[in-house]
């Protein structure tokens, strides 16, 4: 990997000079695409221990009353504005690296029947399309033998999920000579998120088990035109890393992070604005310490769309950059949920446990901000509290201020013990 993977060197040179106006003796070696806002320190306000816990919990509040985070939309950008802002007041210098990537986005699909419309979800890497014709239930899953017992030349077929993957049974119902595709959940509520991960030939949407159940039945008994309207595109998203570190701190030791964004329709308390409020609760701890000055604090964006903002930042990293870290320090879905886990690179696991004894130790796998710093080769540590029932829901409105405060009070532990390792 070359230093940086893009040539910037205006913005290189903006970024030189604007640390040289708050006093940075180098220049940074993480360049972002493009770095904003670089702000003077400013001085940090003295505060009691109770007031800074309440801190944490005020900043999920006003992160979930400003709607769902949705990388790309106004509602982020008032969100990155008010991390800034909190940063600034600990006394950090703060940096937006922006970055661009291309998002699926369902504009609103639906199947209609007798007038009656059916609403679904378009399957990430669905062509669109306005179809009308005959519908079909496929029996069982909608392998090749399962399409040949019925005849979908022209029509719609309909048929449950399960099985075999979701582009399986596209391809299988395009080669079957079907027009449009439509898969129905095998157990309650949507069927949201899914993907196709290849290109098809034909629409597809997904329903509910609650909605699509009653279609089957009706395509098994009586032959019905409807009406398929798969309204979806990609559109190229602009997403915001919010990036705050002590005056002069050019090289950490660690990065501390966790994503800010959600995922539509969820004002996204647990997931993630607990793990966002979390960081920054460290960083106003360790604002005025030794400890402050080996460490960055990063709220991600783009983390539902697929970790965009946590591979924008290592992609925008020297090698000497990362290779000089000690660690990243994940921080998602915290303020649910009694038990702490910490999972990651193994000897860091090892050091968080003998650190904390009653953390629970899991597998490292991906799925948050840790992983792309983990393909790097930089040891990391997740900390997460599990699933919920509220996870990606309009629901998703609240925490626990306690847990929280225990997670801040365990990542503290870990840290000052960390950072004192030669």
């Amino acid at each position: 990997m070359t230093p940086l993977k893009r040539n910037q060197t205006n913005s290189w040179l903006n970024a030189a000079l604007l640390f040289a106006l708050v006093s940075l003796p180098t220049a940074c070696a993480l360049q972002p695409n493009r770095i904003n806002n670089v702000a003077e320190s400013f001085p940090k306000a003295e505060a009691k221990e109770s007031d800074r816990n309440n801190a944490t919990y005020a900043d999920v509040q006003a992160l979930v009353n400003m709607g769902a985070r949705v990388t790309g939309t106004p509602v982020m950008e008032k969100a990155s504005a008010y991390l800034i802002d909190e940063y600034r007041k600990a006394g950090y210098v703060t940096e937006v690296q922006t970055f661009d990537y291309q998002k699926f986005v369902d504009l609103g699909s639906n199947l209609s029947i007798n007038g009656a419309s059916i609403e679904g979800n378009a399957l990430n890497g669905t062509i669109p399309g306005k179809v009308n014709a005959p519908i079909v239930a496929v029996p069982n899953v909608g392998r090749p033998d399962d399409f040949a017992q019925v005849n979908v030349k022209g029509a719609i077929a309909v048929v449950r999920r399960g099985e075999i993957r979701f582009s399986e049974k596209a391809k299988n119902a395009a080669a079957a000579g079907a027009v449009g595709l439509a898969i129905v959940n095998n157990k309650p509520g949507n069927l949201s998120g899914g993907a196709l991960g290849e290109t098809v030939k034909i629409p597809v949407l997904a329903l509910s088990g609650e909605r699509g159940n009653p279609l089957l039945e009706k395509a098994q008994n009586t032959p019905v035109n409807v009406n398929l309207n798969v309204n979806a595109q990609r559109r190229v998203v602009n997403g915001r890393n919010i990036i705050a570190h002590l005056p002069g701190v050019t090289q950490p030791k660690l990065i501390v992070g966790g994503h800010y964004d959600s995922v539509p329709g969820s004002p996204g308390a647990n997931d993630n604005a607990s793990g966002t409020a979390v960081v920054l609760a460290l960083a106003r701890h360790l604002s005025n310490t030794d400890l402050g000055r080996q460490a960055w604090f990063v709220a991600f964006a783009g983390e539902e769309d697929g970790l965009h903002g946590s591979k924008a930042f290592v992609n925008a990293a020297t090698p000497e950059f990362l290779s000089g870290l000690k660690g990243m320090l994940n921080f998602d879905m915290v303020g649910v949920n009694d038990r702490l886990g910490i999972g990651g690179t193994s000897s860091l696991t090892a050091f968080a446990k003998a650190t904390e004894p009653d953390v629970k130790i899991f597998g490292s796998y991906g799925g948050s901000d840790h992983a792309p710093f983990a393909e790097k080769n930089v040891p990391v540590l997740f900390f997460y509290r599990g699933q919920e029932p509220n996870y990606h829901t309009p629901n998703d409105k609240t925490v626990d201020p306690k847990l929280l405060n225990e997670t801040t009070q365990t990542a503290l532990d870990i840290i000052k013990q960390l950072l004192q390792v030669n």
